[in-house]
């Protein structure tokens, strides 16, 4: 969630719109988006802007030192007592969003994680943490990000995909993004393979078990909170859980198996105090995440 103000005012038209793009790039400071192809909702990252962003990003932030992904194991589900969020192990797959350079930003905005695709290449987030008002050019992605430290590295958009229907009014039924990523200095190098992916899941039955993950922007770790998640009409998944707060958005909605059906967004830009919610992940997104694959 980048901001509670944001995400309420996502409902309350051109005004609302105009406020919600400058709190998410900086008052003012609009040389950091760009139009991309907005009929499509895709832009192809300039490769210049994304080796900045990064080198911004690593400024700040220490690299190596991760556990790889097949020496941890998965908790057991069980629903958070009380139904709170609560600081959280950070995971491999599930990292923060920066954006340095001249955003009003805190240093990390928001969160993503990565899921699995036949190139190994794809992360998924929120399309208000990549969107308002253009596409943000100068996103990294730090997956297992915690204090201070890029465990697996730092990685940067080569494109971005969000539904035209975002794009055109910032629909919460489609408050989706996927990110293709790269890291620079390693060509060739897959993040799938460096932090493990999570397997997507369409059409899933609701009610299920769920936990959700993301980085609060003005702290070094993540939080988390299980519970069960319900659906809010036939577009919205929802999942209660108190202290959610701003830079979720675009952390994932697990289920059992650390399966991906939702990513911190949605209705109300993301939620209140007591709830969150995701764009329900039926054919729409399917069709986005196929047309993010494809390349």
């Amino acid at each position: 969630m980048t901001g509670r103000a944001v995400r309420v005012c996502v409902l309350a038209g051109v005004c609302c719109a105009l406020v919600a793009a400058g709190v998410a790039f900086g008052m003012g400071r609009m040389g950091s988006v760009a139009d991309g192809d907005a009929a499509r909702g895709r832009y192809a990252q300039d490769a210049r802007l994304a080796d900045e962003a990064a080198a911004g990003a690593l400024k700040k932030l220490s690299e190596g030192g991760g556990t790889k992904p097949e020496e941890r194991e998965e908790a057991p589900w069980q629903v958070s007592e009380p139904l709170q969020a609560r600081t959280a192990e950070p995971e491999p797959a599930i990292g923060a969003l920066f954006s340095p350079g001249l955003d009003w930003d805190d240093d990390h905005h928001c969160s993503g994680s990565v899921v699995h695709s036949p190139d190994g290449d794809l992360v998924v987030t929120a399309a208000h943490c990549v969107y308002a008002s253009g596409f943000r050019t100068n996103l990294a992605f730090v997956p297992g990000y915690a204090e201070g430290k890029a465990p697996f590295g730092v990685w940067v958009p080569t494109r971005i995909d969000v539904d035209p229907r975002w794009v055109r009014s910032s629909d919460p039924d489609y408050d989706v993004a996927f990110i293709r990523v790269r890291r620079p200095g390693h060509p060739g190098q897959r993040i799938e393979d460096v932090t493990g992916a999570q397997a997507v899941r369409f059409g899933v039955q609701l009610p299920a078990p769920a936990r959700l993950v993301g980085y609060p922007n003005d702290a070094e770790q993540p939080l988390g909170c299980a519970n069960t998640a319900v659906a809010a009409g036939s577009t919205q998944l929802r999942l209660d859980c108190a202290d959610v707060p701003n830079g979720t958005s675009g952390g994932p909605v697990l289920t059992a198996g650390n399966t991906l059906v939702g990513v911190i967004g949605g209705r109300d830009g993301g939620g209140d105090e007591a709830t969150s919610y995701s764009s329900y992940f039926g054919d729409g997104v399917r069709e986005l995440y196929e047309r993010a694959v494809r390349g």
